[in-house]
């Protein structure tokens, strides 16, 4: 299993969120999120999940590996799993 997950830094309707990402596949994403999280399948982002602070604990605990966003974002990129915004969609 090779979920992974960044440090909950990223802020959000006054929360901090982390990412939540496989490097083998969505579907290993899937299967860890329902189980061992309870997230519901419908709050996966096109690549990957976002988990509130207050759930970070329990996906390290559970197997997520603990990574740098840049070490995240490398290794989603390299296993051909990361999904790119269309251009013109800027957010915010």
């Amino acid at each position: 299993m090779a979920v992974l997950i960044d440090t909950p830094v990223w802020p959000w309707r006054g929360r901090k969120w982390s990412h939540l990402v496989s490097d083998v596949s969505y579907e290993e994403l899937h299967v860890f999120v329902e189980v061992e999280l309870g997230i519901p399948r419908r709050a996966f982002q096109g690549d990957h999940y976002d988990v509130p602070e207050e759930l970070y604990d329990l996906a390290v605990a559970a197997g997520a590996a603990p990574v740098a966003c840049r070490e995240l974002l490398s290794r989603l990129q390299a296993a051909g799993l990361r999904v790119r915004k269309p251009r013109g969609s800027a957010a915010g």
